[in-house]
């Protein structure tokens, strides 16, 4: 199987070879970005997974790696759940069966650019986890089966305690906040993430941020504040400590889901259609309705509007989120 990048599309694959080999009995070796091969440590279904650079995916050294690639595994079946050139590449030098999910290409530009409802509707049928199903099945089985699956050992556990015993208290309910964006445009306004802190504090909540960049202001320098001092693994672990993790549309947010951890996700300019939005049972998605979403596939395009869609999204209502989760195990 090859999914390079990106993280939160590489989380989405686990589940789905979680159950191809529950059901069907399947091992799989994976291709992916070398930082993203901890997300596959412990997995049952996984029997090898290989690690390719940066370097080795770029310009004229990626059809060399191909090569090799092909030459490697020559005689094995080829799942194909990137659908990009890279990989399209690698199909070409490939020496055994290849198969590829549907990406629905042509009805997302359809809705993106004409805001077709008939392209919505095919769209929202299946998530990215259900499409990535249909490379091998002739149907798709109901999304919940298909949520990502992330092992933290127990050691890894024992290290998310050790840390978060500094930060909180086992009597109270444990929020993990995530406030980074790839895209700018996806991110819920720096100033609400520590109103958003204070008033879980206040309400009875312990909190905690995670991720990777530049620390917020408000939170900078906050004991609770644990930006860039995770890795990815470690990640997981504390996530699965959480009761609840409050995100963007982000990598994380399948990180969550990877460990059952429910998410209160803040989505903007992207859709349901794009097949992104968690789907655990308890999961809650906030978001306002404006006729300019979506805007993008990414949300790389920059807003016009201040990012009203996601400058809507109130503390309130995140607050409330929480807790009617929390509320409900």
């Amino acid at each position: 199987m090859i999914r390079l990048s990106a993280m939160g599309d590489v989380a989405l694959t686990t589940g789905v070879l979680d159950w191809w080999g529950k059901q069907r009995g399947f091992r799989f070796t994976v291709c992916t970005r070398a930082e993203w091969t901890p997300l596959f440590d412990g997995h049952p279904a996984v029997d090898e997974v290989v690690a390719v650079t940066r370097e080795q995916t770029k310009g004229l050294a990626w059809p060399v790696t191909a090569r090799k690639l092909a030459r490697q595994f020559k005689g094995q079946g080829l799942l194909d759940l990137h659908g990009v050139l890279r990989s399209r590449i690698l199909a070409a030098f490939w020496q055994g069966p290849v198969r590829r999910y549907p990406k629905y290409s042509l009805d997302r530009r359809r809705y993106l650019r004409t805001g077709s409802q008939a392209a919505r509707e095919r769209l929202l049928r299946h998530n990215v986890p259900q499409r990535y199903c249909l490379a091998l099945e002739s149907s798709a089985p109901p999304r919940t089966e298909l949520l990502p699956r992330i092992f933290p050992t127990d050691q890894e556990k024992v290290e998310a305690a050790r840390v978060l015993a500094e930060i909180s208290s086992p009597e109270r309910p444990l929020v993990a906040l995530h406030p980074f964006a790839t895209h700018p445009d996806k991110a819920w306004p720096e100033e609400r993430w520590p109103q958003l802190a204070q008033r879980l504090e206040d309400a009875g909540f312990d909190w905690f941020v995670l991720g990777r960049g530049e620390p917020l202001p408000g939170l900078a320098g906050h004991p609770r504040d644990l930006t860039n001092r995770s890795n990815l693994r470690l990640s997981c672990a504390l996530l699965d400590a959480a009761r609840i993790l409050v995100t963007g549309d982000s990598g994380p947010m399948h990180l969550a889901g990877g460990v059952a951890t429910p998410v209160v996700a803040l989505f903007g300019p992207t859709d349901p259609a794009w097949g992104f939005y968690p789907a655990g049972p308890a999961d809650h998605v906030l978001e306002t309705d404006l006729d300019c979403r979506p805007c993008s596939l990414h949300g790389k395009r920059p807003c016009t509007r201040g990012r009203e869609c996601l400058a809507a999204l109130s503390v309130d209502q995140v607050l409330h989120s929480v807790d009617t989760v929390i509320s409900n195990p």
